[in-house]
């Protein structure tokens, strides 16, 4: 999995060694075990296990997180069910309920080999046009699959209750906010608001990862049609399709957004070659045959969401539970993207 590592000496490697050797991971409980962190990401924590000649990767909550977008339990019974039925769906070993060994529940899954595709990634292998045109085929092509899926088939129809989703997600997510507020954000009220009173009734019923973007899927080294893994699957439940496209849109950057929006949300979107979000939304609804009418709601509704996460990153982190310096303006993040959602709304477009 080609994410940038650092040290991975916060988790004790005795004990992780020895829930390794008593989940059959390992052949020695003695093993030498070396433990890095992936940097990237501001959610949950993931680290990479090296023992005894194969690779493994450890997923754990931050401290001090919330169990709403955190559950380690759901993200394994997720990819323990898919995974035999949806290749991109990376293989499941073992899950930690206790907490006695990190204090927190954790799970350890296959690592997967392949690129990770962040702006700074995109701008190091100067990728082209042409590249990122083959990259967001694949990227499209592999969400509307995702969509297409049986839940029930696979094993995952009570993983939520699709009925009713969008007004629990409406509800929910402005609660969220209120419960991480740090200062008053007139917009965030109005696009609440908004939402509240202009949101769908009647919608599809699919399989939702809910932080589908290009730095969670892991492409093939030599083929950018190639998408060999799909990440961090802790938010994926049952619901609107079109829930999860929204999430989506907000992260996809264009470079008519202007500097402000491409600083805030570093994506490799705005590179030339990716789709505009209004094309990216025909190719969706061509794809999938699904109306897309109400993406102006859609899309507001994927732009709160990303600003109530980083709002809620900025709380934990103006109560010292987490100290990573890159979490210190999230408060101005939080707001650019609630005045950007108000604009939307305000324009009736998404772009």
């Amino acid at each position: 999995m080609a994410k940038q590592e650092v040290s991975g000496a916060d988790l004790p490697t005795q004990a992780l060694a020895l829930f390794l050797y008593e989940n059959e991971l390992i052949k020695d409980k003695l093993s030498p075990l070396e433990v890095r962190q992936f940097t990237n990401g501001y959610s949950n924590l993931t680290y990479l296990l090296r023992v005894e000649g194969r690779e493994l990767v450890l997923r754990r909550p931050p401290a001090g997180a919330i169990k709403r977008g955190h559950d380690m339990a759901r993200e394994y019974k997720v990819l323990s069910h898919l995974s035999p039925h949806f290749s991109k769906a990376p293989k499941t070993y073992a899950y930690e309920a206790t907490g006695d060994i990190l204090g927190v529940p954790f799970y350890l899954m296959e690592n997967i080999d392949g690129v990770v595709i962040t702006y700074k990634e995109a701008a190091r292998r100067g990728l082209t046009a042409s590249d990122f045109k083959v990259i967001s085929t694949s990227w499209l092509d592999t969400f509307v699959a995702f969509h297409s899926l049986d839940y029930k088939a696979v094993g995952l129809g009570d993983l939520g209750k699709p009925e009713g989703y969008v007004e629990r997600q409406v509800t929910n997510w402005g609660k969220q906010y209120l419960k991480a507020a740090t200062q008053d954000l007139p917009a965030a009220t109005k696009v609440t608001r908004w939402m509240l009173d202009h949101q769908p009734k009647v919608y599809a019923h699919t399989l939702i990862h809910n932080d589908f973007k290009y730095d969670n899927l892991v492409y093939a080294e030599d083929n950018w049609s190639q998408i060999n893994a799909i990440l961090d699957w802790e938010m994926c439940t049952l619901g609107d399709p079109l829930m999860d496209l929204g999430t989506s849109l907000g992260y996809w950057v264009m470079e008519s957004d202007g500097p402000v929006f491409g600083q805030t949300i570093p994506s490799p979107t705005i590179f030339p070659g990716n789709p505009s979000r209004s094309e990216l939304v025909q190719a969706y609804a061509t794809k999938s045959g699904r109306d897309v009418d109400n993406l102006v709601f859609y899309y507001v509704f994927g732009l709160f969401k990303i600003a109530v996460i980083v709002q809620q990153i900025y709380y934990r982190y103006t109560k010292g539970l987490t100290q990573n310096p890159k979490f210190s303006n999230l408060d101005q993040v939080c707001a650019f993207l609630c005045e950007t959602a108000q604009q939307a709304i305000e324009r009736k477009r998404i772009e």
